[in-house]
């Protein structure tokens, strides 16, 4: 058998079609999840991008890896310790090693290890193919690597291909004289008539509606199909029709990637895993074109599976983690379960189409703000430790069923809710510092390193020479709200972090 993983940065599932999206932003990813199971309720535990993969790849919670952020301490592994031999845990437990051993010749096409200085990115790969553009380049950069690649291995045995695509992560910026699949389509009818808009545009705080560019509106001439300011209907029609071509870009390629494979008559014998790191909030919590919360939209991802022989048609609606896969794998494949992993495996969805899962999951953002949140029913309870200049309260609660969007917090008249979210969110935590006790160097969460650093990496205010604000660029911000009409939350965030501005 062949493993096919096509891991699509930013890509939210209800923007494809086999999700229910209204555009044909998806025809080659709807037909591959036609074959095979929809899992309609999977999520990072650790969002975005860095935190995300490596929970993945290590079949492990950034809490245990250390890896939650996307600068400072919290961006790196924790040290092991004593316990490391000659290779480390990411290599010697991770989901690419066991497949190695299972023979499965591993390679990867992506730049990712390098952009985020991931080296644990890419343990346990027998090749790896640096597109050389850090996350910024679109599918024809790696189109011909993909090509070159399948020439030489698509009628091979049991490998494992990894092909990671940016075309949906901002900025929106598909090729210069690709065409815009959806300018005559409506907008999502809950942003159809303007007033959603009306309101974020109110808001202060990094990606909200006049600030997409994070602290600022102003336009890039190196990306003139991207917005960072939806002031109007037609910069609001900019940012979604970015986003979706983005997407449509991605599935062509896809397309050609499923001919080959028909072509070299390997796509039965072939597993299709098509998935993401997180999503893209586009609107949700006032927030366009990022992927900087632990809510709904940034954490759940797409899962799609076509296995060779293995159920058609079918949708699979309980909780999973993304780093369930890796027990999923073992278990289909007669690998090991790897001691550290903190995943559970669904194999048996696929051996007799039940509806495993979990019933709950807890997810987690450290890079734009750090909060820790969970899903359980129709429920998301969100727990605020740092609101990265968003003025969110601490506790928010949504009903995804009436308000899948999240512009309506419960949390001040449904307390006992919140109670329950809070609960839920402990016993999680205690079981992971009693877990990280005896398997671990040390017994520290890293969100709190992360607070004990200044904060979030993109909402710090100690000068971090990385083009994040520090305190000097706070204040320009704050200036910036109030030069367009936004005194309100200038005055609220200042006084809010006027401690922390005598320190910065």
């Amino acid at each position: 058998m062949r493993i096919l993983y096509i891991d699509i940065d930013s890509q939210r599932p209800d923007h494809l079609g086999c999700y229910g999206y209204h555009r044909n932003t998806s025809p080659a990813i709807d037909q591959i999840a036609s074959e095979g199971i929809v899992f309609d309720r999977v999520y990072t535990p650790d969002a975005p991008c860095l935190p995300s993969r490596t929970a993945f790849y290590s079949g492990r919670f950034g809490i245990h890896t250390g890896v939650v952020g996307h600068g400072g301490t919290a961006a790196q592994p924790k040290i092991q310790g004593t316990s490391r031999g000659f290779r480390d845990t990411f290599d010697d437990q991770g989901l690419a090693r066991q497949l190695q051993l299972l023979g499965y010749h591993t390679a990867m096409i992506s730049p990712f290890g390098q952009r985020h200085a991931a080296w644990q990115f890419y343990a346990g790969f027998n090749e790896i193919h640096n597109t050389g553009e850090g996350g910024m380049e679109s599918a024809e950069t790696v189109k011909p690597v993909v090509d070159r690649w399948l020439a030489d291995n698509v009628a091979k045995d049991k490998w494992f291909l990894h092909i990671n695509y940016w075309d949906p992560h901002t900025p929106y910026r598909t090729p210069e004289g690709s065409p815009n699949h959806f300018a005559a389509d409506p907008l999502p009818a809950w942003l159809e008539d303007g007033t959603v808009l009306e309101k974020h545009k109110k808001l202060a705080g990094p990606h909200t509606a006049l600030d997409i560019g994070m602290y600022h509106g102003t336009p890039e001439p190196d990306y003139p199909k991207h917005t960072n300011s939806a002031h109007d209907r037609d910069t609001l029609r900019t940012v979604i029709d970015g986003y979706d071509n983005g997407v449509r870009y991605v599935d062509d390629q896809i397309a050609k990637i499923v001919n080959d494979l028909k072509t070299a008559g390997v796509y039965e014998d072939t597993m299709i895993i098509i998935s993401a790191d997180h999503g893209e909030n586009l609107g949700e919590l006032g927030i366009y074109a990022e992927h900087g919360t632990a809510d709904e939209i940034t954490c759940h991802v797409p899962l799609i599976i076509k296995y060779p022989e293995g159920p058609a048609g079918i949708r699979n609606t309980r909780f999973h983690y993304n780093l369930d896969l890796a027990p999923t794998l073992m278990d289909l494949m007669g690998g090991k379960k790897q001691p550290l992993w903190d995943g559970e495996s669904f194999a048996d969805t696929f051996n007799t189409g039940d509806d495993v899962g979990r019933d709950e999951v807890t997810i987690s953002q450290c890079c734009h703000v750090c909060q820790r949140s969970v899903r359980w029913g129709k429920w998301l309870y969100m727990r605020t430790y740092h609101d990265g200049f968003h003025l969110f309260p601490q506790e928010m609660l949504y009903d995804l069923e009436i308000d899948p969007h999240e512009q309506n917090n419960l949390a001040e008249t449904k307390p006992e809710l919140c109670r329950e979210g809070m609960w839920r969110l402990s016993r999680w935590h205690d079981a992971q510092m009693q877990k990280m006790a005896t398997v671990s160097s040390d017994v520290v969460d890293p969100l709190w390193t992360v607070m004990r650093e200044g904060g979030p990496f993109h909402a710090n205010l100690h000068p971090t020479g990385s083009g994040q604000p520090g305190g000097a660029g706070f204040k320009r911000y704050l200036k910036r709200l109030e030069e367009t009409g936004r005194q309100d939350g200038a005055d609220a965030l200042r006084r809010k972090y006027a401690a922390s501005l005598t320190v910065a």
